[in-house]
Parts: structure tokens; sequence; C-alpha cells
């Protein structure tokens, strides 16, 4: 059959976020168009088999799921991936599909944590013109002042531009163009940087400039600011999970979760999910908010050893070619 397009779509897991994943995969699946081609990669390092065969089985004459092993890929920098709260070292995957898949040119990238209520087409058409990628605002850090501070001094970045990396349309070409996996390898290697969000601070900082802001509807978080208006796609961005907790939105991950195979495990995760490990994920986004602050106040910062340290050395160096003491 010839299609009018076809759609590459990234995630990334473990054998943790399997359930969750799944949830997500069929919900995207059930809003899918038949004039499409929809070619799914799963990212990860190690999956079974059993859980692989499970998640395929949503596999239909338009939409294929990949399981990507990139174990070899990571080993030299796997030790250097920080695993802070609820972000998994998964999180980081994202940023080698450029140089994984060198045949693809534009994609889109997708959380597991997230309900897809629209045809995903739609954001894969969006007109990217000069930029690398398309990212809806970060509404936690742009109306948290903790976080909005985070990023203005530990990162250098407009917390008003500051983008959530859950839901991305990339342009690979311009990925490479910039080289931005060999600039993230770089600085992930040589320097130590203490962050609360680890992938997202280095994509945000990495195509600072390059960056198309989405409508929020493409990525509908669960945060005060971010309840109403239209939703494509929600996406339960924050500490407490619809598997854990009655949170906003959560009829629609349940919806899906109902659908899949496998539901009695995300149910038993849900039932056994006690009300101290609720009260000790409060106390975790209490503690990344303090984080937060105490990263601000660093002389360590990302901004000040990359930007600032840059800035340092150009002039030094100007200083030595025009003999200035």
């Amino acid at each position: 059959m010839n299609y009018d397009k076809t759609i590459p779509i990234f995630f990334a897991t473990d054998d943790n976020y399997i359930p969750y994943l799944d949830v997500a995969i069929r919900s995207l699946i059930d809003h899918t168009s038949v004039n499409n081609k929809y070619d799914i990669y799963v990212l990860n390092t190690g999956l079974s088999e059993r859980s692989k065969q499970m998640v395929k089985s949503q596999e239909k004459q338009n939409v294929s799921i990949n399981f990507c092993d990139i174990s070899l890929y990571v080993e030299e920098i796997k030790d250097k991936f920080k695993k802070i709260m609820h972000f998994g070292v998964a999180c980081y995957y994202r940023l080698f599909i450029q140089n994984l898949f060198p045949h693809l040119t534009k994609v889109l990238y997708l959380d597991c944590d997230i309900v897809v209520l629209r045809d995903v087409a739609d954001l894969f058409d969006v007109d990217l013109g000069d930029n690398m990628l398309a990212g809806a605002v970060e509404q936690f850090v742009a109306n948290t002042k903790e976080y909005s501070m985070y990023a203005k001094y530990a990162l250098g970045l407009d917390s008003q531009k500051y983008i959530n990396t859950g839901i991305l349309l990339m342009d690979l070409t311009k990925f490479r163009e910039h080289k931005i996996e060999q600039k993230f390898t770089y600085m992930l290697t040589n320097y130590n940087f203490e962050l609360i969000d680890p992938d997202q601070a280095y994509i945000n900082f990495l195509c600072r400039g390059k960056i198309l802001l989405l409508p929020k509807c493409w990525n509908k978080t669960n945060y005060k600011v971010d309840r109403v208006g239209s939703k494509h796609i929600v996406h339960f961005a924050l500490a407490e999970k619809p598997w854990q907790s009655d949170v906003d939105n959560c009829e629609y991950f349940w919806y899906y979760a109902k659908k899949s195979q496998f539901y009695d495990m995300i149910r038993n995760v849900r039932q056994n999910f006690s009300d101290i490990q609720r009260e000790q994920k409060k106390l975790a986004e209490l503690a990344l908010r303090q984080k937060a602050i105490d990263i601000t106040n660093q002389d360590n910062t990302f901004y000040n050893k990359i930007v600032l340290g840059v800035l340092k050395r150009i002039t030094q160096r100007q200083k030595e070619i025009y003999g200035v003491m």
C-alpha cells in the first residue's frame, strides 16, 4: 500500500516502564490514520523477550514496533548518566537518535508516561523552519520561582522558553549539522554538573535559539496552570503518576490501561502503592525544589563553567594576541 507519509516515532524505556510504554503506544495507535505509516522505535539497553512480544502484539498493517538495544553504543559513557528522582537513565537515549539512525531526517520523540488523544501525524507536520526541534514550554519551570531561577542563573536560559523534552519534534539533519550528540558527550564526560533535570537541561542549552515553541495542547501536564484547554497529548510529567495516585487526567490513562495485556500488573502497582510511598514522593519533590535552590547558589554551575568559562578563555586569548596585560 502507498502511504501519504511515514512517521518515525521514538520512545526509550527499561523493563520497569514497559507496562506504561504499552499504554502510551496503545493510545497512539488508537488515533492513527490508515493513510499513514507509523514506525515506532523503542530505545533500550536490554528488555525481556516476553515484554517485547507483549508490546509488539499491538502491531498492525500500518504500525510497526521495533526494539533497538543500544547497550554497546552507550557503554563508554553510561556511568556518567545521573538518575535523579523519577528521571531514569533512559531519558538520555533521545540524544543519540541522530547518529544511531543516519537515514532519518525528522522524527518524533515521546516519553512513556503519556496518553495520546490525537493523530501524531498532525504534530509531525509542524513546520520547524530553521529550528532544530519543537517542544512545549515546561510549565513547572516557567511558573515556579525556584525552578525559574535555576533555569536563569544555573543554566543561563530563559525560563519562559525552557521546554519540556518529553514530547519533541526533532530535525535530525540540523542536529547533525550542529554536532549536538558530540557536544553532549563532551560535556557529559568532561564536567560534573549538578542538575535537577538531566537530559532536559542539556537539550535546552545545546539547542538554545533554535527551538520552536509548541502549543501546550501537545504536552498537557498536571501542573496547575496547565489544566485548561485542549488536550492532544496528556503527559504525566510530574513525580506523581496515575499508576501510583489519583492525579488529574488519570481517566485517560486507565481507559487504555484496561485494554493492555499489562493491566493486572499496573492495577497491582496502584493497589500496593502505600500512603507512605506517596508521602515520600511529596518529600522528594520538596527536596528537588531545595536542590534547585542549592544548585543556583553554587559557583560551579552549568552556566558559569560552560558559558562564562568560554568567554573568559576567549578574553585571555585576545589578551595574548594583542599583547594586552
